[in-house]
């Protein structure tokens, strides 16, 4: 029986449908990226800066036609600061969206509950958390830190209150999430290995309104240093306040929140920002001559044209989010969208290079970051979210 010519029009359209329609569409579904971070709760300043980045290169790579066409959508679950929360929403990036790789928590806190989750759920991780145990290749070898780790920290923080501030009595304090008393755990040891005394160590609740007591506990101890470990505005803003209204000069060194705009909105005076020293991070610090890398520079100028606000957060959170988008695009773009894909190309990444730092990994160390590119800083120099470096620091 002869055809007509639309009966032969609707084969030929189906024959076509059939044979490169279908994966014509399938090559131009989006790439999932999975994405928890903490943007409201006590411990949420990390997070909206992060935030900042990780939106802005998701909006470049897809206006630049996304990866070989394919767009990335980012499905983001707020963990507002509880670990509960935050293994809800990883339950759901990886069972109901089925998610390609997983950014964040972007709090230790969380990721101590989400890491191992991930890991059973052979999802691909990247995370900028500090906490020492959240990465180990043989338990959890999907799981990548673009960060720096406690021992980083704390080696750099412990060596400028010892060797550089002469300072041989140490008040530590934390709150009470699974960061600060992790950290404190970590530290301690540290420095009483570089001969110093811990005069005072406690950790405390971070809603506590008054903390008069506890500082003067330090200074009746003869602490010649205090070293608060939060993410916490709140919290480390009372103890510069409290230590302002005592008229004490003590130093106060410790976690990059230390110097956060968010932090500086809650000092009753400019002046008690003196002598606080933060950790930060040498690629996104300014030198000598109070200027940034050519890098740096370059990414500030695209922040400032997206109107990006810097006042209130920290540059190297804005950058570690930026970089983290892009790492994962520039390994799905050279070796496929599917776990084992990006784990294998994670895993022979050498010298990425992010704003906030050069990142490598191998099969043995899913820790990424550089030991020389932490350092200490002057908290009430910040600008723009940076900082110059602390005194003792050469350019």
């Amino acid at each position: 029986m002869s055809l007509t010519r639309r009966q032969a029009l609707a084969s030929a359209a189906a024959a076509i449908a059939s044979t490169v329609a279908k994966p014509a569409i399938a090559a131009k579904e989006p790439i999932l990226i999975g994405y928890l971070p903490a943007l409201t709760g006590p411990s949420s300043s990390t997070g909206i800066g992060i935030n900042r980045g990780v939106q802005l290169a998701v909006q470049e790579i897809n206006a630049a036609g996304g990866i070989d066409g394919r767009q990335i959508e980012l499905i983001v679950r707020d963990t507002q600061s509880e670990p509960t929360k935050a293994v809800n929403g990883a339950a759901e990036l990886i069972h109901a969206h089925k998610v390609s790789v997983v950014l964040g928590p972007v709090n230790s806190g969380e990721s101590l509950a989400v890491v191992p989750l991930l890991a059973h759920a052979n999802t691909p991780q990247i995370h900028p958390c500090w906490v020492d145990s959240l990465t180990d290749p043989k338990k959890y070898p999907m799981c990548f830190r673009n960060a720096s780790t406690n021992q980083q920290i704390g080696a750099a923080a412990n060596r400028y209150v010892v060797d550089v501030l002469k300072c041989k009595k140490v008040a530590v304090i934390s709150d009470t999430t699974g960061y600060g008393t992790a950290s404190v755990n970590a530290y301690a040891p540290m420095l009483k290995a570089r001969n110093a005394e811990i005069v005072y160590q406690g950790n405390i609740d971070a809603a506590n309104p008054d903390l008069t007591a506890e500082i003067l506990r330090m200074r009746s101890a003869g602490a010649e240093a205090i070293m608060p470990w939060s993410v916490n505005p709140g919290f480390l803003s009372r103890i510069i306040n409290t230590r302002g209204q005592m008229q004490w000069d003590v130093p106060i060194v410790g976690q990059t929140t230390l110097g956060s705009g968010q932090t500086r909105a809650l000092l009753e005076k400019p002046e008690y920002w003196a002598r606080v020293y933060p950790n930060n991070f040498r690629p996104v610090c300014y030198d000598a001559d109070g200027k940034l890398t050519d890098r740096t520079a370059a990414f500030l100028d695209r922040l400032k044209s997206a109107r990006i606000e810097l006042s209130d957060t920290l540059l190297w959170w804005v950058a570690v989010g930026y970089d983290s988008p892009n790492m994962i695009a520039q390994a799905v773009k050279n070796a496929g969208a599917e776990p084992e894909q990006i784990v294998g190309y994670l895993n022979k990444l050498n010298g990425y290079p992010g704003v906030f730092g050069d990142i490598s990994f191998t099969p043995e160390r899913h820790d990424g970051y550089p030991d020389e590119g932490i350092v200490m800083v002057e908290a009430n120099s910040l600008k723009n979210g940076a900082f110059k470096l602390a005194p003792g620091y050469g350019a």
